[in-house]
């Protein structure tokens, strides 16, 4: 058993400490920016093959208390490195320092490479090659408050890049957020699932892959533990086929998306098609006001509109927020309807009590998922 530390976007949370759960993680504790855990090598495979709102897992090697970089260089040279790489494997050291007396990370992740590389100079003459793309070996180095973790990072490359954007874009929402958004509102597939004001289409997506039970790391090709001394190449073989073989054929209900803007509905179909589904989901050319839900009993409507953050966008904004409104009130009976804004003003214009509401970050903004009953 080990001690992991899964990241994600704040307000993500206690969904990331459920999605440990179901995967069998032992003793998920849920804290600021992921969610402790523990776990064996098969556990740490699963977590990084079917967690959909993380952003990456971390093996906890050494914590303790260090004021400047020296004291963190004698901290990290001491721990036994043998265990865990050797002088051929590459390695790379991605720092965040948040509240403490050492305030440059870049410094810091230098003095933690030195640290590693100095012992096996002295163990076996020669060091380990520093590869910042894509190293054998990738470590995290987290200083808050004068207290530093070092772990491995078992993932590298976040975890919300799934692998299907044909080109990568600035999209409002990543994938990882997205899910944690969906998975909110509980809905399971089982009912339909609709976005009016699709964009890049984000949102219908990371819903296929949660209703078709598809891991969002299926097809990924590259995970950071694979570059580790006890990757076992069968156990991840196996986890990974399991999984495959869970996959389902078919939606179990309806998946629509929406927009009026063509060139965004291109950009859906290639993503959809990128991701294995374009065949199960339909994207439509169509302005919110003449959204009809699809036939079927009622289901989840989830839409990111704009949320105005130039100067002169409020107001404009207004008559679409009002849309919303009257769309969820009309048209939507016994569907729950939900909106991901950041915008108070705007929300006023929607016109109805909302039932409910979520705390989120996107990015910076302080955000709420906000629900309405049709």
């Amino acid at each position: 058993m080990a001690q992991f530390f899964a990241t994600c976007a704040r307000g993500l949370e206690e969904i990331l400490a459920r999605e440990l759960t179901d995967i069998g993680a032992r003793n998920v504790a849920p804290g600021r920016g992921g969610a402790e855990f523990d776990g064996d090598r098969a556990t740490l495979y699963r977590a990084n093959l079917w967690l959909r709102t993380a952003v990456r897992v971390l093996q906890k090697l050494i914590e303790g208390d260090v004021h400047d970089p020296d004291e963190l260089y004698e901290m990290v040279k001491k721990f036994d490195w043998e265990p865990f790489m050797t002088p051929e494997h590459t390695l790379a050291v991605d720092c965040n320092v948040r509240d403490s007396e050492i305030t440059h990370s870049q410094y810091a992740a230098r003095r933690v490479k030195d640290a590693i590389c100095d012992q096996f100079v002295e163990r076996c003459g020669y060091r380990p090659s520093v590869d910042t793309d894509r190293p054998m070996i990738g470590f995290n180095l987290h200083i808050s408050k004068n207290h530093a973790i070092l772990s491995l990072d078992s993932s590298w490359d976040s975890l919300h890049k799934r692998g299907y954007r044909p080109i990568q874009v600035r999209a409002p929402l990543n994938e990882a957020l997205a899910a944690g958004l969906i998975l909110s509102t509980g809905w399971d597939g089982s009912v339909p699932f609709v976005d009016p004001l699709c964009g890049s289409g984000t949102l219908p997506i990371e819903a296929a892959w949660i209703a078709l039970k598809r891991p969002p790391g299926l097809t990924r090709k590259h995970f950071g533990f694979m570059g580790w001394m006890d990757y076992d190449v069968g156990l991840w073989a196996d986890i990974r086929d399991e999984a495959r073989r869970g996959v389902l054929k078919t939606l179990p209900a309806p998946i629509r998306g929406s927009d009026l803007r063509g060139d965004a509905l291109h950009f859906c179909d290639a993503t959809a098609r990128a991701a294995g589904i374009g065949h199960l989901i339909r994207f439509e050319k169509k302005d919110v006001r003449d959204f009809q839900p699809p036939e079927g009993p009622p289901g989840v409507l989830i839409c990111n509109p704009p949320y105005g953050e130039r100067l002169g966008d409020e107001a404009e904004l207004i008559p679409l927020y009002e849309t919303l409104g009257e769309v969820f009130s009309r048209r939507c009976p016994g569907w729950s309807c939900w909106v991901f804004t950041s915008n108070k003003v705007l929300t006023r214009a929607i016109g109805l009590k909302h039932k409910m509401w979520l705390p989120f970050f996107n990015g910076t903004l302080d955000c709420k998922l906000l629900r309405y009953d049709g």
